[in-house]
């Protein structure tokens, strides 16, 4: 099987949000879902992160860890791992053939639905210890949302993405991944707007969940301090206080229930995170940039505060790709400032903004013309040969992107 194509071939039916195909492939698989104890993930941002955050910790606790997340960026078989290894090509062609082999005529699955219904598979064939699943869209009805007794649920934040499928409100989206919690099961919830929090509270008393809201942690030099745990932190950026909190609060409730994980474990695990596209400072051709997915505008204000915290002397060289369906405008004033500089790229092989609008609309945010490209490389080349090597030179605006970058042999990183 050329695994490739045959995900492609089910790419045609785009994203169509419900249960009834995950369900009925499960079901014809033999339930794998509830073969494995779970950690169930949703949130507009941050569950990446967390995720990442989760896996190091249980793997530092000596635990075999399962761990589903999306987009990849490099290649499909990142977003099922072991241990933070991928996927072997021969299980990755024998999962999906598992699951071609139920699928029926009249109920052809998402493409989404496919793979994950082969990760389920692979960790219930490998018998992982415990499973971390990252939410692809929403909650309510993600390909992911069939777990019943999940050990815990986590709501990492909730702000304005999807909202042509997930609603259009704040309460709306929150409706969504709240869909996520389950009866009596616990529910770890970060900082949220109030009326996603009403909305949320509401579904935890509902399902009779005992929900733990979790504050950032506190910044301390070259670390972060969280109901009296010191650590260090292997992500960068404000935004890593609450996500590391929404992780240590995680194990908390997995402590309770039993599983043995040292304090030790989680300082480890945390101090050791890395997470591909996501203030990722690495080389191009030589030369210094960053890499942030920052594909929304949640996301573009994390980014902009960490320029501004790690360098608000200087202009900022910006490389910027966004998909027409983002707020493009909302992430162009969060972004950029006077002084700063704007290349304007497409996004490979995706419904991307048009780079000469992006460019149009940053000229009076930036007082000065802005350029645009036909392609990524065009727009970063030009930015570096522009630059001098305190300018910042940061490629961001959609994981898409990040993930063709990350795939060209001009980069170079661990």
């Amino acid at each position: 099987m050329e695994t490739s194509k045959f995900l492609a071939d089910f790419g045609k039916f785009g994203i169509n949000l419900g249960l009834e195909r995950i369900d009925q492939l499960l079901q014809d698989l033999g339930y794998p879902q509830h073969q494995v104890p779970t950690i169930h993930v949703a949130g507009t941002n941050g569950k990446g992160s967390v995720c990442a955050f989760l896996r190091q910790i249980l793997q530092a606790a000596d635990f075999r860890v399962g761990c589903f997340i999306s987009p990849h960026l490099i290649d499909w078989r990142e977003r099922i791992t072991i241990n933070g290894s991928w996927i072997e090509k021969e299980d990755f062609i024998n999962s999906l053939a598992r699951v071609k082999e139920v699928i029926l005529p009249d109920q052809l699955p998402t493409q989404f639905e496919v793979i994950t219904a082969a990760a389920w598979c692979y960790f219930a064939q490998q018998k992982v210890d415990i499973a971390v699943i990252e939410t692809g869209l929403g909650g309510r009805l993600d390909a992911t949302n069939v777990q019943s007794q999940p050990l815990v649920s986590v709501i990492t934040s909730i702000s304005m993405d999807h909202w042509q499928r997930l609603g259009n409100s704040l309460a709306a989206i929150a409706a969504e991944k709240a869909g996520i919690i389950k009866y009596k099961r616990p529910v770890v919830v970060g900082e949220l707007a109030e009326s996603a929090k009403l909305v949320i509270a509401q579904k935890a008393r509902d399902c009779e969940a005992e929900i733990t809201w979790v504050k950032a942690a506190l910044a301390q030099k070259g670390g972060a301090s969280w109901q009296g745990l010191e650590y260090q932190l292997g992500l960068l950026g404000k935004h890593q206080l609450i996500n590391s909190a929404l992780a240590i609060a995680t194990i908390q409730v997995l402590q309770s229930q039993g599983w043995q994980i040292p304090e030790m474990a989680i300082k480890t695990g945390l101090a050791n995170t890395k997470w591909l596209g996501r203030l990722q400072n690495l080389k191009y051709n030589g030369r210094e940039i960053w890499l942030d997915g920052a594909h929304n505008l949640a996301a573009a204000e994390a980014l902009r505060d960490f320029f501004d915290q790690s360098f608000s002397l200087v202009p900022r060289f910006w490389v910027i790709g966004i998909l027409e369906t983002k707020d493009w405008q909302g992430m162009l004033k969060s972004l950029l400032q006077p002084g700063d500089r704007l290349y304007a790229v497409p996004v490979p092989e995706h419904q991307t903004c048009d780079p000469q609008v992006l460019a149009a609309y940053a000229e009076a945010i930036l007082g000065q013309n802005s350029k645009s490209f036909t392609t990524w490389q065009e727009g970063l080349n030009l930015a570096l040969a522009d630059c001098d090597s305190t300018n910042p030179v940061i490629l961001c605006g959609s994981l898409y992107l990040v993930g063709a970058c990350l795939q060209s042999q001009e980069f170079q990183y661990e």
